[in-house]
């Protein structure tokens, strides 16, 4: 269990430090970017935690004044000193020969939208790069670690660890190592998968990731706090560790070897990642190895094809995000703090904040007429209702009405500008004409549901669009909001 400590002051985060590990937590975890300076007397504090825990440091670069702590430690102490240190490039340390520096950090790419296979080459190539600038591949792999984030897709992250175990017994045999040389995986929550909208969510996915962690293998672990995109609470950080210790306490899971063993889905899955991983692995060393492969270009086009395929399917639902795409609660106030640690994550949650924020501030109005009796029209209903709660509008819905002359008035009177028609087909095909032809033309109106027989003499006659199952959110409702934009003026 590696909990992250989060303090505006140094008092404070000594405070939570040695709370967090009085309850449960065993990994010193500190990211450098502090609110506070870290002073000689901080430093000189913070040493003897070191000596006692094992630690997980993320650092900026060799000239982080973080690992001036390993100043105040001693001699003798040094030999015993274990942890990670998390940075872009291996830092070179002296006299600490437990403490692992080289890591293929595969965070980094999780967070620009890689998907599994592409975290495991990734994983492989950059471990090639470093081992060849090693003396022997036994020093190379007694300082090398993985880190691996850990997505909402159980079964998927799962097979990601176990093929990972795979990948480098046949990765370190191409050295020559007949024995199975182990390396400690670190794993945390994907902070991808996090929104800002309907925080408590995110507590779920946290928990849900943990247990694929757990179940697949990880040894070094970080749940990170269901409000960590803003502002981490001592309450969200607290439940983010017990997230850990009921996990690790009451599955019984860690009494198993393998838990995941002879699941014939996650075996073939496995099976998969493997074969694919090691593919592209091949690949990128057939390019020249990891830094070649990115400076030609094709590392970036490939994680932008992969984010791209992501957002798409969140925009589209094909994957659901709870709170956010569906099920989403208008009455969210949105945060606009940002915590700065992890503010370069392209989340797939962040187009329906934005467009939420902006229609917000726009204070849209929007309404839904319902065609025909209300058990009709009540399921395209729902689903517009849905639809526009996901950027926080919150429809005006009429009653019922039968007649032309009931929509019209009813159009007439309410302050939306933009309005969805919702009711069975037979009822829409009968009223849409007439409602068109003598709408105000302050207006936008769409229809829900597809009719493609009617849709070009519909859209001639002054309709805007539809709004369907399966379509694109964000493209959808920009392209009304820029309509309705272009009305006012």
């Amino acid at each position: 269990m590696a909990q992250q400590v989060y303090a505006e002051t140094s008092e404070a985060f000594f405070a939570q430090l040695d709370d967090s590990l009085a309850r449960g937590n065993e990994i010193v975890t500190i990211d450098s970017r502090v609110n506070f300076e870290w002073s000689e007397e901080i430093l000189a504090q913070l040493a003897p935690y070191f000596s006692e825990y094992s630690f997980k440091i993320t650092v900026k670069d060799e000239n982080d004044p973080l690992l001036a702590v390993f100043d105040n430690i001693t001699n003798e102490q040094r030999e015993t000193v274990n942890g990670y240190i998390v940075a872009k490039s291996p830092i070179k340390l002296k006299g600490l020969p437990n403490v692992r520096t080289i890591s293929a950090n595969t965070v980094t790419y999780h967070n620009e939208g890689a998907n599994a296979v592409q975290e495991l080459a990734y994983a492989l190539a950059i471990a090639a790069k470093y081992a060849e600038q090693e003396e022997n591949f036994e020093a190379f792999a007694q300082k090398f670690y993985v880190s691996f984030a850990i997505d909402t897709q159980f079964f998927t992250e799962i097979a990601k660890l176990r093929a990972f175990k795979v990948l480098w017994k046949a990765f370190s045999s191409a050295y020559g190592v007949e024995g199975n040389v182990k390396i400690p995986t670190l794993a945390e929550t994907s902070l991808r998968s996090f929104s800002k909208l309907d925080v408590y969510v995110n507590l779920l996915r946290a928990a849900n990731e943990a247990l694929s962690g757990l179940i697949g293998g990880a040894d070094v672990f970080t749940v990170h706090p269901h409000d960590a995109l803003t502002k981490p609470t001592e309450q969200s950080v607290r439940i983010a560790r017990n997230v850990s210790l009921v996990l690790k306490e009451e599955t019984n899971v860690l009494k198993i070897t393998d838990p995941a063993g002879g699941s014939y889905f996650i075996e073939s899955l496995t099976a998969d990642f493997v074969k694919e991983a090691w593919a592209l692995f091949l690949e990128i060393e057939a390019a020249g190895g990891m830094d070649a492969y990115a400076a030609s270009g094709k590392l970036a086009e490939a994680l932008e094809v992969s984010y791209q395929a992501r957002i798409k399917a969140a925009q589209t639902r094909k994957q659901s995000v709870i709170g956010t795409n569906i099920y989403a609660n208008p009455a969210d106030v949105l945060e606009s703090e940002t915590n700065p640690l992890f503010a370069d994550v392209k989340r797939i949650s962040i187009p329906f904040e934005q467009l939420r924020a902006q229609m917000t501030a726009a204070n849209v109005k929007t309404g839904i007429l319902a065609l025909g009796s209300l058990k009709s029209s009540k399921p395209r209903a729902d689903f517009v209702s849905g639809f526009l709660n996901t950027v926080g509008l919150v429809p005006e819905k009429s009653e019922p009405v039968a007649t032309v002359e009931e929509a019209l008035a009813w159009l007439n009177t309410t302050e939306a500008k933009y309005v969805v028609i919702a009711g069975n087909d037979d009822t829409t095909k009968e009223l849409v004409p007439a409602i068109l032809a003598k709408k105000p033309a302050n207006v936008i109106v769409d229809v829900a549901g597809k009719f493609k027989d009617e849709e070009e003499a519909w859209l001639a006659n002054g309709l805007n669009g539809f709004i369907f199952a399966g379509q694109n959110i964000i493209e959808k409702l920009n392209s009304v909001f820029a309509s309705m934009k272009e009305v006012q003026r």
